[in-house]
């Protein structure tokens, strides 16, 4: 049922599943137990399996603090405890992209759409940029394609690079919800101890699209794909970005996955979005998210910061003078700004 709350900084973003697991389906002996783990030194606490990375054999988590989404939550009327947000709010992001690999369900996806093969190989980061040194190329690898997928027994090779991109939180440590997991007395679940949010600036333009403007032109005269994975808010906070009207146009296609929870079970799973097909350019635009301003508005800019910045010396004062009477005349609107 969805909170009722009245202050909205009493919303908050906690834990969203933890190994693999609901937050909020845990009892609360088994969310004690998980954060007991935290505390405890990493060679001494007992390893918990990845589910998502654990369909062909066991593997181990090894994201310091197991947390694999984020969710934001209201605070209960008694003020301890958590509520579920009911409408799309409250869903789940992605903060470790390893969550993305569950049963295979991507690779699945993305070569029958770029490869025509529904069961690709995927071989996982390799080697795409070598370092230069005094004495030409070394063979080190200086940058990696996170994975590669290919079509079985194919000759020439047929391949498409894939990259995956979960949001990095901003804010407080998510340790502080371990320890208010720890101190809870109630039978509910605890509201978040801290307050964080997630980064799509730091995650999209800061650290995507730089892997995208270094591979894509290599990949595109090569005459290759990238398939880039990501999770619905992630795409929906980018700019609106201009489709090409067939793969082949492309040369990135976006593939947005939702999470479906399943309450009885205490789990969610991958499913299938939509896929965008973008050019390199066009993928630029929605993650920077903003467009250039008018030259007179940059100048009222400019102008404001001498306006209202200390005059230290002769230089910025006549800066200053510079904004009234050259940058400005005939404009009539720097005292206006």
């Amino acid at each position: 049922m969805p909170a009722q709350r009245s202050h909205p900084d009493r919303i908050r973003f906690g834990i969203g599943e933890w190994y693999g697991r609901l937050y909020h389906k845990l009892t609360v002996d088994e969310r004690k137990y998980y954060a007991q783990l935290q505390g405890m030194p990493r060679k001494s606490a007992s390893r918990q399996i990845c589910p998502f990375l654990s369909s062909e054999r066991t593997v181990f988590c090894s994201k310091a603090g197991g947390v694999c989404s984020v969710r934001r939550y209201a605070q209960s009327v008694d003020g301890d405890s958590a509520e579920l947000i009911g409408d799309e709010t409250g869903r789940l992001r992605t903060v470790c992209p390893n969550r993305f690999r569950e049963e295979g369900m991507v690779y699945a996806w993305v070569g029958e759409v770029l490869l025509n093969d529904s069961a690709p190989m995927v071989i996982n980061e390799v080697g795409f940029l070598s370092s230069v040194t005094e004495s030409g190329v070394s063979t080190d690898d200086v940058g990696r394609i996170d994975q590669v997928l290919v079509v079985n027994d194919s000759n020439p090779l047929e391949w498409c690079a894939l990259e995956t991109q979960a949001v990095y939180l901003s804010g407080d440590s998510i340790q502080r919800d371990f320890q208010a997991t720890l101190n809870y007395t109630g039978t509910g679940f605890p509201f978040p101890a801290g307050r964080r949010h997630p980064d799509y600036r730091s995650s999209g333009p800061k650290r995507l699209m730089p892997q995208l403007q270094i591979k894509v032109p290599s990949l595109r005269r090569w005459g290759k794909k990238m398939a880039v994975v990501v999770d619905r808010d992630f795409f929906e906070v980018l700019a609106t970005m201009g489709q090409v009207n067939d793969v082949s146009n492309s040369d990135i296609v976006w593939f947005v996955v939702d999470l479906v929870e399943y309450e009885a079970h205490g789990v969610a799973h991958l499913v299938r979005g939509t896929t965008y097909m973008t050019t390199l350019e066009r993928a630029v635009e929605g993650l920077t998210a903003g467009v250039p301003v008018a030259k007179d508005e940059f100048e009222r800019r400019i102008c404001r910061s001498f306006r209202f910045s200390p005059a230290r010396n002769a230089s910025k004062i006549r800066s200053r003078a510079n904004c009234r009477s050259n940058i400005t005349r005939g404009q009539g609107w720097f005292n206006h700004i």
